[in-house]
């Protein structure tokens, strides 16, 4: 699938020791804001499995205010499955309805395909975005699972199906 432009977005990948002070701040401060506040969800998501991801941020510029709009991380294998992950997506309420979040996604799915090659992709979904993850190939693999009283099922993306 061609990666879609997205125009206003600038992309930064980044490894956790390369993350600024106010990368990793802001990166953080959105995940809280949509994963903990916005979904009323008390969870861990300090999970150690930051250190060893790439991460990628969408900064957006509105009156000269550079705003992190979309942030993905992506895991090699043996992280958080055998498989390569990518998890925390999220794109900020701002952004929602423009094509940022599939933008945001393909970006990953790229990465994870060049830095991964050979390598079968894993997911948890929530089960609300089952749909959009099929739309890039991702085949449900688990029955639906309450995990932080969000329902989730696992989800992958076969080798042979980028």
């Amino acid at each position: 699938m061609p990666i879609p432009e997205h125009s206003t977005t600038q992309w930064q990948w980044s490894r956790f020791d390369q993350l600024g002070l106010h990368d990793l701040y802001a990166l953080l401060a959105l995940r809280q804001e949509v994963f903990v506040v916005e979904q009323a969800c008390l969870f861990q998501d300090i999970d150690g499995a930051d250190q060893a991801s790439w991460h990628l941020l969408g900064w957006q510029v509105r009156d000269g205010q550079r705003t992190l709009a979309a942030y993905l991380r992506c895991l090699p294998p043996g992280v958080k499955y055998p498989e390569a992950s990518i998890g925390r997506v999220i794109s900020a309420a701002s952004a929602r309805g423009t094509g940022l979040g599939r933008a945001l996604f393909s970006e990953g799915l790229k990465h994870l395909l060049q830095v991964c090659p050979g390598q079968a992709i894993r997911l948890a979904a929530q089960q609300r975005l089952e749909g959009f993850y099929a739309s890039f190939g991702f085949v449900t693999c688990s029955a639906a699972y309450l995990e932080d009283d969000i329902l989730h099922v696992d989800m992958r993306c076969p080798i042979d199906n980028p």
